[in-house]
């Protein structure tokens, strides 16, 4: 029986499942939001509150701390000048998750953990996104005309192989 036996196991054994959950946090903290399983998710919420909270703190030993979990200096030195100052005001509570679907392969429940307060910027990347899209839609319909061998897509082939 497993009685007081704390934590998921995930079907790996110690040094894998660390690994797991140590590169898990450590893109959450490159890109703010990453989608996992709830399981998953739930695991690594709270070594990821540890790491804003030793970040929090900014000296060397902590730094050396999170360096001691997360191998990538590059994420703990986003996490100390990015992230960290954004939670000052904050006791906890850095992190969400959200349900967002069944993964189709395995029907396994997933979800979405993202840091609370997230950069503004990122909110104004995703609106060109949204004009690049909306702009290609009425470049896809020239390639479709194109493809269907009209007069347009003959034109515009005969164009480009005289100027090769």
């Amino acid at each position: 029986m497993r009685h007081g036996c704390a934590g998921r196991q995930f079907g790996r054994d110690s040094g894998h499942r660390k690994a797991l959950l140590r590169m898990l946090v450590c893109s959450l903290i490159k890109n703010e939001k990453i989608e996992t399983t709830t399981a998953k998710a739930k695991e690594i919420r709270p070594l990821a509150e540890k790491m804003i909270t030793l970040a929090k703190r900014g000296d060397l030993h902590a730094r050396r701390q999170v360096l001691s979990f997360i191998h990538d200096e590059s994420a703990v030195s986003s996490l100390f000048a990015n992230i960290a100052p954004r939670f000052t005001s904050r006791n906890g509570g850095y992190t969400r998750i959200v349900q967002t679907r069944n993964r189709p392969g395995d029907a396994a429940p997933m979800a979405v953990i993202e840091f609370v307060e997230r950069q503004k910027k990122e909110a104004g990347e995703v609106k060109t996104v949204e004009k690049k899209k909306s702009a290609g839609g009425s470049k896809s319909g020239e390639k479709k005309k194109e493809a269907d061998g009209g007069e347009g897509g003959k034109k515009k082939k005969k164009e480009k192989a005289a100027v090769s």
